[in-house]
């Protein structure tokens, strides 16, 4: 099977469950592909630091590779390009600054959002 997970709010609570849904799928055996947009940009600096209470699977899910990108327009719009940068993680762009569920969907990933 393979997911493309497209989150896109910014709510501790809710990005948590993309979280457990990314490492689920992945044990699964999955191709799963995690996009993090709109008001989620936000949380990558947060999300990276060993006090947060979702750090260790945001950390886990970033060493095995499963970011697939971040939007560069939300995480310009939420100020947080230095920080993506600083983490390495790949931008998103190919929609105007955004990335595409066509891109995704071209490569046969089935599209969710969060």
């Amino acid at each position: 099977m393979k997911k493309a997970l497209f989150a896109f709010n910014g709510d501790p609570m809710c990005f948590v469950h993309v979280l457990l849904n990314t490492l689920d799928m992945h044990k699964l055996g999955w191709d799963v592909k995690l996009i993090i947009e709109g008001s989620a940009t936000a949380l990558i600096k947060s999300l990276d630091k060993e006090e947060s209470p979702s750090g260790k699977m945001y950390r886990e899910i970033k060493e095995k590779g499963l970011i697939d990108c971040v939007c560069r327009a939300c995480a310009n719009k939420m100020g947080v390009l230095e920080e993506v940068e600083k983490q390495n993680l790949p931008y998103g762009d190919d929609m105007k600054g955004h990335p595409s569920f066509s891109s995704y969907i071209n490569k046969g990933y089935e599209i969710m959002t969060f």
